[in-house]
């Protein structure tokens, strides 16, 4: 099946990224039903697996199963760049009863009898797969967010500089081998369940993904246009710590800012760069400073946002190193 959006006068001035920890809570559900098909996760999945035998995920397995459509109820689409997965949560408690029991229903999945359950009453439904999915984030991912998220911003960062330096077309030249931009026209071979339309002037949201990978999603009317496609760089994503620190490199400028040094491949925050190095932002922001004061990176406001990257002589001293 396929989806294409049209993109009127005005629509690629109204694309926008975001990000979600529901979606990729959801999506994770698909690694439990095929570690083999997602290998990049096992280093993930060792870790969670042990904790959730005394949790029951059988209803929310057989509304998200191995493959195939998922009930769009719970994903909805961010209506916030950097929504927290409290709000999210809260939107999945607040779903139409009558409208997740019919997205239920087009699930195909073998658990029917659990889909049989959530359709007979599907306001307890809704409240019980609302309850699983709380439980679920603060055994399986919460402490593992800012890691993911440190991902996902390093890929929206990156694509933001494609979109303003070569547009929609540069943008979508590599999001994935199944997106296709025509000029005019946005399409998907795989990801949907058909769908051909324009975009109704409220633009399309992209939205990177970790769990997704390899694969993209979409969501359409009566939601908000959305592209769900694999993260950059999804490889790196459960290495140890940053990279290691050279030798020569780490007694030139310390083992902490080499680290730093090396883990600016791409811009990024001192929240980031925090969160990546397991250190305080205050402490990232000194080590900057020194970085900074001596020419091996620079900072630029994007948004609410400093970034940093590094400069010509930060990336000879990394790359030589």
């Amino acid at each position: 099946m396929s989806v294409e959006w049209r993109f009127a006068a005005g629509d690629v001035a109204r694309l926008r990224f975001a990000f979600s920890p529901m979606w990729e809570l959801v999506a994770s559900l698909r690694v439990l039903h095929a570690p083999a098909r997602h290998s990049v996760h096992l280093p993930w999945l060792r870790a969670v697996r042990p904790r959730l035998g005394a949790l029951d995920l059988s209803e929310l397995l057989a509304l998200v199963p191995a493959r195939g459509y998922m009930a769009d109820f719970l994903t909805p689409p961010p209506d916030t760049p950097l929504p927290d997965f409290a709000a999210e949560l809260d939107r999945v408690r607040r779903a139409v009863p009558e409208k997740a029991a019919e997205e239920a229903g087009r699930v195909e999945t073998p658990d029917r009898q659990a889909i049989a359950r959530f359709r007979a009453d599907p306001v307890a439904g809704v409240r019980r797969v609302a309850g699983t999915l709380d439980a679920y984030w603060e055994l399986a991912l919460s402490e593992f967010w800012p890691r993911v998220y440190g991902l996902l911003e390093a890929d929206v960062m990156w694509r933001s500089r494609r979109l303003a330096t070569g547009g929609a077309h540069e943008l979508f030249a590599d999001l994935h081998a199944a997106v296709h931009w025509h000029g005019d026209r946005l399409t998907t071979t795989t990801g949907g369940c058909g769908h051909s339309g324009g975009l109704g002037g409220d633009g399309l949201l992209l939205v990177p993904s970790a769990f997704r990978w390899p694969d993209i999603a979409t969501m359409t009317a009566p939601y908000h246009a959305m592209l769900v496609y694999p993260a950059r760089g999804i490889g790196t994503l459960w290495d140890d710590g940053p990279p290691p620190a050279p030798e020569a490199l780490a007694s030139l400028i310390g083992r902490t800012r080499a680290q730093l040094l090396l883990s600016l491949r791409d811009p990024a925050s001192t929240t980031a760069l925090a969160r990546r190095m397991s250190l305080t932002p205050g402490a990232v922001s000194q080590h900057l400073s020194v970085l900074s004061g001596n020419g091996l990176v620079a900072r630029r406001r994007l948004g609410r946002e400093v970034l940093y990257r590094r400069t010509p002589t930060g990336d000879a001293l990394a790359c030589g190193s």
